[in-house]
């Protein structure tokens, strides 16, 4: 559980998309705060999933090899191997030049529930939907397995985090530096969506796979 946490968390933390509209976040009127809004959605969003999950399993994994454990790596072997397609079908496509979304025009004006509602639809489902799959094998009796989901929630808010106290201690170097990450980011999305789908892919697949024959 815990490799394949460090692997999901990593992938998420480093995603172009939400790292791009955040750094708009913290460029605009109410940037700290709306940054903040943003940040505390996003860690909300992954702590909702994990609680599910913990629901539905009342804290304890299923037993090696039972239906539920099964389905849980077949989920997980399902997203990486979606994962790999489509890092591929990125990688075939023919470049386009890059087109910033709509809705980075009216940022700017953002409220603070805009800014919340707007983790929610960044926030790279399939990743955590194969961390939501990794967790069924959480045992929530143990210390260990605590600090694994505190961690994983805390890398996959990572680069928020970072660039949200980076803003706050230093606003005016944060922002220009910030605004040239955004830039260095956008010209290179593709890349960085085909990099991590491959990686993150083929990772969850090969781990799958290993706990699927053993």
């Amino acid at each position: 559980m815990v490799l394949d946490l460090v692997v999901i968390g990593t992938a998420i933390t480093l995603g172009p998309l939400h790292n791009s509209a955040f750094i708009l976040l913290l460029s605009s009127r109410r940037g700290v705060r709306n940054g903040l809004a943003f940040l505390l959605s996003w860690l909300a969003n992954l702590v909702a999933v994990i609680a599910c999950v913990m629901l539905l399993t009342g804290g304890s994994p299923p037993v090696h090899h039972s239906t539920p454990s099964t389905a849980a790596v077949a989920a997980k072997l399902a997203i990486g191997v979606g994962l790999v397609l489509y890092g591929e079908y990125r990688r075939r496509r023919p470049p386009r030049p890059p087109r910033p979304p709509s809705w980075t025009g009216r940022v700017d004006n953002a409220s603070l529930p805009t800014a919340a509602g707007l983790a929610w639809l960044l926030q790279p489902w399939a990743l955590v939907g194969a961390g939501a799959a990794a967790v069924v094998d959480a045992d929530l009796s143990t210390l260990s397995d605590w600090l694994a989901l505190t961690g994983y929630c805390l890398l996959a808010t990572l680069s928020l985090l970072a660039m949200e106290l980076y803003t706050v201690w230093s606003p005016d170097v944060a922002q220009a530096r910030l605004n040239a990450l955004r830039t260095w980011i956008s010209q290179h999305t593709d890349q960085l969506v085909i990099t991590l789908s491959l990686l993150a892919g083929l990772a969850l697949t090969a781990v799958s796979i290993y706990q699927l024959v053993t």
